[in-house]
């Protein structure tokens, strides 16, 4: 929508936004992509890369946490994506990962309140448990149910 505004001045907001420049009076709630570092850590160039480096070292260590969290008790998953939250906070690829990621997730959802989509759901989990039920009858009609503690000595 054409606003009246001229386009060079747009042409230069956007070539800002791509220098990580913040348009005047905002806090680059724009498009939301660049660092959040205080203007202070921006305005000095080893301040702000001591500070990339810092937070690059926490997002990794709670990614890493969360990986180790997979296969251990945990909300590994949950503690991933909080580790990508931590690297958009300055990292522009996180940013853009964590969108397609949200994306992806509220399309899932949506798919997944369905009805046609919900009741295939829970058709296959019916189907599923009686599979695990005869398969588990099957066993102890065959072997029968011996407690750990009952085993004889052999």
């Amino acid at each position: 929508m054409n606003t009246g505004s001229d386009e060079s001045s747009e042409a230069v907001v956007a070539a800002d936004r791509v220098n990580g420049d913040r348009p005047e009076g905002g806090d680059g709630a724009g498009d939301g992509l660049g660092s959040r570092a205080p203007r202070f850590v921006q305005s000095r160039r080893l301040l702000h890369l001591s500070w990339q480096v810092g937070v690059f070292v926490l997002g990794l260590a709670v990614v890493v946490a969360g990986i180790i969290m997979l296969p251990l008790p945990g909300p590994g998953w949950v503690v991933i994506f909080g580790g990508m939250a931590i690297w958009a906070t300055e990292f522009v690829w996180a940013q853009l990962v964590l969108r397609w990621t949200k994306r992806k997730v509220t399309e899932a959802a949506q798919r997944a309140l369905d009805p046609r989509v919900r009741r295939r759901n829970i058709t296959l989990t019916v189907i599923g448990l009686v599979i695990i039920g005869a398969l588990a009858g099957i066993y102890l009609w065959k072997f029968g149910l011996v407690m750990p503690w009952k085993i004889k000595d052999q």
